[in-house]
């Protein structure tokens, strides 16, 4: 493929057409500028999202974001939306860590005032959120337990004086998907959950303290509790070692599923199963158990970074402590309603590496941000800025209401430990005034900034393509990672 196969609609958007490739049953659109075309070009990711297109009851279009990357079967930064009756679902298309996501909390509390105590905070956080590859949380679940987060998600922890309504009012489905049915998910996948509520885990997962830099949008800004000089949190993670179960699981059960029902796919990988089938229903609840997790996984990793604040910087004066300003999910397949062909549809939309992103107006939102549209937090790498973002109405008729969920990867990770040593990112990350806390320095290599896109040219082709607005650049000042 070459950028010649492409048609170009305007400066951010490009298709490659259904008739590309025999089989294919809609286009794809990709969000990215010229560069970003050629670029793509380097991995598989386009061919994978060609592939998509040849999923039974796909429709409208596969999505490709400007932070594409190769993934398993289904390219990090793709969307595709299947229909109920004669659509299926892939696992592959939605990814291991099922509702890896980020959290956004904010404080009143301005930079220059807690700035003494930064490193003291960021030891603090570091001590009462576990990270690292296998490691467990603070909790240790019973098996019943587990299956309770399963099926109540942040309800669990707000039951268990974890959380607060205001909490889950501002997570993505008020932060538990109905539908989740614990006996579809395999005895070790349970078990490999049951130590692992509220930590961190590994590789690109992190909780970073941040600057409120600049506010481009002062009344949604307000509305968020976004000021400038203000530090916030992010928490990126998901559903540790129980999602990547699940998916292991289906994806090793799918690959007879799709003989029994004579699905013909360009690429194993992308094994599915009919949605309305008892396999497809299976893997739908099963899934929705390790969404509920990865909530209440974060709502926990919240609670305890809520704690390490007050602890150490509740003598400030006018100290008030964090917020949720909102907590939404990558790497899931959720049922919504979407005009397909002028007609509402309900479809099974797989978002992998991407974010929801409604617009104003729309139903599922929390009341108070009916007005401005959903929060789309896109992170940039731990050297560089993230952005706080809007959805907008356009993204409801271009990407199935979906977004960017970070810069993309531009380097596998065995090239970046070759490159790069962790200490010296450690060291260069420290000289920009970034305290960085990390469990290995190979993995600190592994999440060089320079193994991630440049972040300003993935929001520039966000906002040209209209799939979200600005809100506010927050700057890095120290980062845990896993």
């Amino acid at each position: 493929m070459n950028i010649n196969d492409l048609h170009q609609i305007n400066e951010f958007e490009w298709e490659i057409s259904k008739d590309f490739q025999l089989g294919m049953r809609v286009p794809v659109i990709i969000f990215a500028d010229a560069k970003m075309i050629h670029e793509s070009m380097n991995d598989s990711s386009l061919q994978q999202a060609i592939n998509a297109a040849h999923l039974p009851g796909v429709v409208k279009n596969v999505c490709v974001m400007p932070d594409v990357h190769q993934g398993y079967g289904f390219p990090i930064g793709g969307v595709a939306a299947t229909t109920l009756n004669d659509g299926v679902i892939s696992p592959g298309a939605i990814g291991y860590d099922i509702n890896c996501g980020v959290r956004l909390m904010a404080s009143q509390v301005e930079f220059i005032e807690a700035e003494p105590f930064i490193e003291d905070l960021i030891d603090r956080i570091n001590s009462l959120c576990p990270s690292g590859v296998g490691k467990g949380g603070r909790l240790k679940l019973t098996k019943n337990e587990t299956k309770e987060v399963c099926t109540d998600g942040a309800n669990w922890t707000l039951r268990r004086g974890f959380a607060t309504n205001e909490d889950i009012a501002f997570i993505e489905d008020r932060g538990c998907i109905e539908g989740a049915d614990p006996s579809m998910i395999s005895p070790r996948a349970t078990q490999r959950g049951m130590p692992q509520l509220g930590s961190l885990g590994s590789g690109n997962h992190f909780i970073e303290i941040d600057i409120v830099e600049t506010i481009e949008n002062k009344e949604a800004a307000e509305i968020l509790g976004l000021y400038e000089g203000c530090l916030t949190i992010q928490i990126h993670t998901g559903s540790r070692g129980l999602g990547h179960q699940v998916c292991s699981d289906y994806v090793k059960d799918f690959q007879q599923v799709i003989k029994k029902f004579h699905i013909n796919l360009p690429d194993r990988e992308l094994v599915c199963a009919p949605l309305d089938s008892r396999e497809g229903k299976s893997y739908l609840s099963a899934m929705r158990c390790a969404a509920n997790y990865a909530f209440a996984n974060r709502q926990m990793l919240a609670f305890y970074a809520r704690q390490a604040f007050e602890e150490t910087l509740s003598k400030i004066s006018g100290y008030s402590n964090l917020r949720t300003v909102y907590d939404l999910a990558h790497n899931i397949g959720k049922i919504e309603n979407h005009k397909i062909n002028g007609k509402e549809q309900r479809v099974c939309v797989h978002r992998k590496g991407a974010t929801r992103a409604y617009g104003p107006g729309h139903k599922d939102l929390p009341i108070k941000y009916k007005e401005i549209g959903q929060p789309v937090l896109i992170p940039g790498s731990m050297g560089t800025y993230s952005w706080v973002m809007l959805g907008t109405r356009q993204a409801a008729k271009k990407s199935f209401s979906s977004c960017s969920h970070g810069a993309g990867r531009v380097m596998s990770r065995s090239r970046a430990r070759k490159r790069f040593r962790g200490e010296k990112v450690r060291e260069r990350l420290f000289e920009k005034g970034i305290y960085i806390k990390a469990r290995s320095m190979a993995g600190l290599a592994e999440e060089a900034p320079q193994v991630y896109k440049n972040l300003d040219r993935v929001i520039r082709c966000v906002v040209g393509a209209n799939l979200a607005s600005k809100v506010a650049r927050l700057k890095p000042i120290a980062v845990i990672k896993g």
